[in-house]
């Protein structure tokens, strides 16, 4: 009975790796956070530390609701797959409502409530995930017809529509893959899942091509110094940013591309500055956290007792390792540039608080699976 006890008490802890590593990143953004903003914020609003008390703020809430949600089974989450996505939905929406949606850039992203903002989009990427996990594990079957999968390609697809028309073409790619990362993982056809891929990739260059501003993003991508001063300029700075740093860095705090050569220093670029910062070997040491953390995750999700489960802490999973490799993909020159911020590290408290609530599931699936044994290294 003791032996049992104890046995049960180690379970009851889940995978503390998993969670520390989730707390770590976390923290160091909040870290970085203020290193990238604290001379632009002093410039904007006359107080150095503005957006790094906003980043605390929402990395105090999000710890909070990340814990919160761990004491609770995946399978608690079940039905709520369709509630969920139709809330998303309707916040998708009512961000073209005059008086509610906040336009910055040309672009229409957020809902605003007194002192309160909200970016929809990204509720609706977990939305698509809790909506589809719980469809598949409703009837596995489905997923080997394209009928059954039509459900989940049509929400998919709505939550795209409607985030590609603020616009936010960064984002809509960003759920795109998910949608396709969970029919992979659900394990639809390869006949089914060709014949909705192809599609969808073409979307990309047809979206592109749709608006002038994407062609001069991309034509900036292919030789930003060509517009330097123009649609080329935040790439070059980022670049900038990446060669200062060099394999050591210059020491945390004095990255010199965040004196508002870098635009978005704190938030899409984010990664720019702790590059400059730490150089190549804080980069390697960052990405080697992110790694271990998806290594650890895929663990839980191997031990978890239920499709429903699986699905779940995969999906999640999942939309944290394409967004971050996005964001890497775009400060470093790889793809053109598109305002997708840094999970876990970049300003911006609804990315911040939603993404750690959903680590809180994958840690909670951690603690309840029922066929797991204790995690080790």
């Amino acid at each position: 009975m003791k032996n049992e006890r104890g046995t049960a008490q180690k379970r009851g802890r889940g995978d503390l790796l998993f969670l520390g590593a989730v707390i770590l990143i976390a923290g160091a953004g909040v870290l970085f956070v203020y290193s990238a903003s604290s001379y632009n914020a002093q410039i904007q609003y006359g107080d150095a530390l503005y957006f790094f008390k906003k980043q605390l703020a929402g990395f105090a809430l999000g710890l909070v609701c990340m814990i919160s949600v761990s004491f609770l089974d995946c399978e608690k989450f079940r039905r709520l797959g369709l509630p969920v996505l139709l809330f998303a939905l309707v916040l998708l929406v009512l961000v073209f409502v005059p008086g509610l949606g906040k336009t910055t850039y040309g672009a229409t992203r957020w809902i605003v409530i007194g002192p309160l903002s909200v970016q929809p989009s990204e509720l609706a990427k977990y939305g698509l995930i809790f909506f589809a996990a719980g469809y598949f594990a409703r009837s596995p079957a489905r997923m080997r017809t394209f009928r059954g999968i039509l459900p989940v390609l049509g929400a998919g697809l709505s939550v795209c529509a409607l985030v590609i028309l603020e616009p936010n073409m960064s984002v809509t790619v960003c759920i795109g893959a998910i949608m396709l990362g969970l029919l992979f993982l659900a394990g639809t056809s390869f006949k089914t899942f060709a014949l909705i891929s192809l599609p969808v990739l073409a979307a990309i260059p047809a979206l592109i091509l749709a608006e002038p501003y994407r062609l001069q993003r991309l034509s900036a991508f292919l030789d930003p110094w060509a517009s330097p001063k123009e649609e080329g300029y935040q790439l070059i700075q980022s670049l900038y940013a990446l060669a200062n740093g060099n394999f050591f860095g210059v020491g945390l705090f004095r990255s010199r591309q965040k004196y508002r050569f870098l635009p978005f220093a704190e938030s899409d670029f984010i990664l720019s500055v702790i590059a400059e910062e730490t150089g190549f070997f804080g980069i390697l040491l960052f990405f080697g956290l992110v790694v271990f953390l998806l290594v650890r995750g895929v663990r839980i999700a191997k031990r978890c007792d239920s499709f429903y489960s699986y699905l779940l802490v995969c999906g999640i999973l999942f939309a944290f390792a394409i967004q971050t490799a996005l964001n890497a993909l775009v400060v470093s020159g790889c793809i053109p540039p598109t305002g997708l911020p840094l999970p876990l590290v970049s300003a911006g408290n609804t990315s911040l608080v939603v993404t750690m609530t959903g680590m809180g599931i994958v840690y909670g699936a951690s603690r309840h699976s029922e066929n797991k044994k204790h995690i080790r290294w």
